[in-house]
């Protein structure tokens, strides 16, 4: 292929952040022999591959302002449903995640340097963690937007996300960067040393990182309405206040509960970072990379809501005789007591995270200059995360019945008489995850252009994760969960082909078969092709299987509990948050999936190229939870089945609604991503665009739909970046994100959303070889977030749109 096309074959794979990425790809070609590119494990000549890929450069991540890999990707047009992050008060753990195409952040693999990296939760966790990856180690993010089971195995269904660290570095680098937002909260921080030296004949690079993430409250935000909870700091008994002398009224307040909960989650992260490459003859190179990252963050939450069914026969009947039938004299034998604890104080999450990875390797030339590589990488994740001011309901209810008057006062607690008893208590919980893996693999190409590679593989995986003991026997107010603990083991093969069949058309081939110790083999096999119509023209297509293992928490997670954002069409439960049991299975079957992509690569014209991608993924056994939602809303009209298969009767009893694993979950989804990018001398455009046809889940058709619990299937996602150099030494950088708006349903009522465009602009000035300052502001007309009923949190969706508001931020970086 000429350069122009090799050019335009490099462009195509940078739809958004090319900038000068490109140019430095374009220049870097003709000295590059061979290169591995996601998705791919033959090493080839150029970047031209049947599937499409997104690469972003740690130049345009340095512009743009951005401080965790979590921010990056959650921009991504490819990114829908739910992504953890920063703004994930309830229920994350402090973890960041990436969710390609909104298909589920288990079904996207993240790689780190093309390895898998360690499950990094707080126990037992099917995801990465995005905080355990320093900004500052990272060269490049490749996303390839395709099913790549065959090449790399389990969860790369939607995806993968391939994170490449920065090796061959000489010199030293300090950076210091800051962000706050304009109204004088979150503070953010961090500070980075980067150091690489030719050591020992080989190059060794270290580096630190510390970041510290700082806090906002919600209700420090305009948008956000006070929070209206049943659950008030005086108490009710039975859904009413006490008035004195026997007598109980309606409740006719309630509590706010946003003057204590997190808008933006802090967190600290201390980071340690290493690589060495070393040529041990001219046809073979070791190489070693060291990675620990602690976390410690905090979520926090309004005080404990407390729910707890009091005897009445252990009560006196000053607190009773008002409750009693007034035809029969009858008495109830239980009475629902609710208090917002507010005596105890708010509750307080707190993660300590230790994640651990080392991967050493060898790699080497053949006389026939095919290449072979051997590896180990070692992986571990240990948690503790603990929450403060829990309530023990059994210690609680002992108080209510010795201090009845006290606690129907509807006066506050003295702190001294919940902890006399043990009413509070600090819940802690244990976690952590395990991975090794020993590979080996070799490729070549013939003499006749075919490239091929072979290898083999082994992956050990375990995790646990043991919750407080009050928690385990169910004496929480907050739900309860059984421990969990497992492992598997799998063995691997797998074959990967690209030949030339006519002098413009090269076809892709990949299988692989992986045999599992928990459910048995799986095989899966991938079918590519690109055809170079022209020298300005490619079309390229692919057909793949893929699949995802059931993971540890699946197979042995056991029963937990979970306040999950559901409308009870009874109207019996109050508040929108209800308790549904999550049961696991230990014969879990593997998910099935099929894609197809079909796309074209168009240099129209000097600095000017289109890419467009057609893409379809369709999930079968797929491992799921039936919505719990929809299944009460059958139930309530009259689906006997609906209400058995979610444990909970036609009359409207929740007390056992229950949501169970299977494999008898599907999704299909389909779309269009469209790339316009123009280069200039001194100005760069790119325009990246997802247009969402489809997305199925469980035959409930979510397009174009907003959930508090599935996040939102925007129709329509784009970013527009426009980089400019006023000179040599000065640049500006403009970026715009589209959202289009998406419909709802709660409970009943419909509503929208409208349509969002966030703008961003920085300015980067080299004052010298060795000094850059870089400035900006994300978020520039403080665009607030739409209103979404059912919300999870701050009556939005705060993974989709942005809570916290304008922010300013700025860099300096020093070599020396």
């Amino acid at each position: 292929m000429k350069k122009s096309t090799l050019g335009l074959a490099v462009i195509a794979a940078f739809p958004m952040f090319s900038s000068v990425q490109v140019l430095a790809a374009d220049e870097a070609a003709t000295s590059i022999e061979k290169i591995q590119v996601t998705g791919s494990r033959i090493n080839r000549t150029d970047m031209e591959t049947s599937s499409p890929i997104t690469v972003i450069g740690d130049d345009f991540i340095a512009k743009s302002g951005f401080t965790s890999v979590a921010d990056i990707l959650s921009t991504q047009p490819s990114a829908a449903g739910i992504s953890l992050g920063a703004s994930s008060n309830n229920g994350s753990g402090g973890s960041a995640t990436v969710n390609l195409r909104g298909m589920g952040s288990q079904r996207t693999l993240v790689l780190l340097n093309g390895r898998r990296m360690v499950s990094s939760g707080t126990g037992a966790d099917s995801s990465v963690d995005l905080n355990t990856i320093p900004v500052a180690m990272i060269k490049s993010i490749e996303i390839l937007k395709d099913g790549a089971s065959a090449v790399y195995g389990s969860d790369a269904i939607a995806g993968v996300v391939n994170i490449i660290t920065k090796k061959d570095f000489e010199g030293s680098e300090l950076n210091v960067e800051g962000s706050r937002t304009t109204k004088g909260d979150g503070n953010n921080y961090g500070v980075s040393l980067l150091h690489g030296m030719n050591i020992a004949d080989g190059n060794l690079v270290v580096g630190a990182q510390y970041s510290n993430r700082g806090e906002v409250i919600q209700s420090d935000r305009r948008f956000v309405e006070p929070g209206e909870s049943s659950f008030i700091p005086e108490g009710t008994l039975g859904g009413r206040t006490y008035q004195g002398n026997g007598v109980f009224a309606d409740r006719t307040t309630s509590y706010d509960f946003t003057t204590s909960s997190y808008a933006q989650t802090p967190n600290e992260l201390y980071s340690l970072f290493t690589s060495f490459d070393k040529e041990l003859d001219s046809d073979t190179t070791f190489n070693v990379d060291l990675m620990y990252t602690r976390r410690e963050s905090n979520q926090q939450l309004a005080p404990q809501p407390a729910s707890i069914d009091l005897s009445t026969s252990s009560l006196d009947s000053t607190y009773t005789d008002s409750f009693r039938d007034a035809d029969t004299g009858d008495l109830a034998d239980s009475l629902e007591y609710r208090r917002r604890m507010v005596d105890a104080g708010p509750r307080i999450y707190e993660q300590e995270t230790d994640t651990y990875r080392v991967s050493v390797a060898l790699q080497g030339l053949l006389d026939n200059d095919a290449s072979w590589d051997v590896s180990a990488t070692y992986g571990r994740n240990d948690s503790k995360d603990k929450v403060q001011n829990s309530i023990n309901a059994s210690r609680v209810e002992e108080s209510i019945y010795a201090n009845q008057a006290l606690w129907f006062s509807g006066d506050s607690l003295d702190r001294s008489l919940l902890t006399s008893n043990d009413s509070i208590y600090t819940e802690s919980n244990e976690g952590g995850n395990e991975q090794f893996i020993l590979s080996a693999g070799y490729s070549a190409v013939t003499e006749s252009d075919i490239g091929y590679a072979i290898g083999v593989e082994n992956r050990f995986e375990s995790g646990y994760y043991t919750p407080d003991l009050i928690t385990q026997i169910g004496e929480s107010t907050a739900a309860q969960q059984d421990p969990t603990e497992g492992d598997f083991s799998v063995q691997s093969i797998y074959f990967e082909t690209s030949m030339p069949v006519l002098e413009t058309v090269t076809l892709e081939g990949a299988a692989r078969y992986d045999n599992y110790s928990t459910f048995g083999g799986e095989t899966t096999w991938k079918l590519g092709a690109t055809w170079n119509v022209t020298e300005e023209f490619m079309v390229r297509s692919v057909l793949a299987t893929g699949f995802r293992a059931p993971n540890v928490s699946e197979l042995f997670g056991g029963n937990s509990g979970s306040y999950d954002y559901l409308a009870d069409p009874w109207g019996n439960e109050q508040d929108a948050q209800i308790l549904v049991n999550y049961t696991s299975d230990n014969d879990l079957k593997a998910e099935e999936s099929r894609s197809f992509t079909f796309g074209m690569v168009w240099e129209v014209a000097d600095g000017l190229s289109t890419t467009l991608d057609y893409w379809k993924f369709d999930i079968t056994n797929a491992i799921t939870r039936l919505d719990v939602q929809n299944e009460m809303n059958s139930c309530f009209a009259g689906d006997s089945e609906s209400c058995s298969s979610v444990n909970i009767t036609q009359s409207g009893d929740l007390s056992n609604l229950s949501s169970a694993l299977t494999n008898v979950g599907s999704q299909e989804t389909s779309g269009v991503d469209w790339n316009i990018s123009y280069s200039a001398d001194n100005y760069r455009i790119n325009l990246d665009t997802t247009y969402l046809i489809k997305f199925e889940e469980d035959d409930i058709n979510y397009t174009g739909t907003i959930d508090g619990n599935i996040g939102g299937y925007s129709k329509i996602k784009s970013n527009l970046s426009v980089s400019y150099d006023i000179t040599d030494a000065f640049n500006v950088l403009y970026n715009a994100r589209f959202l289009r708006g998406m419909d709802g349903d709660y409970y009943g009522e419909s509503f929208s959303t409208d349509n969002v465009i966030y703008h961003d602009i920085s300015m980067s000035y080299n004052i010298n070889d060795a000094l850059r300052v870089t400035g900006g502001m994300n978020n520039i007309f403080d665009k607030e977030p739409e209103e979404v009923l059912g919300g999870n949190d701050m009556g939005t969706v705060p993974e989709i749109y942005d809570v916290v508001g304008s922010r300013v931020f700025a860099s300096v970086n020093y070599k020396f």
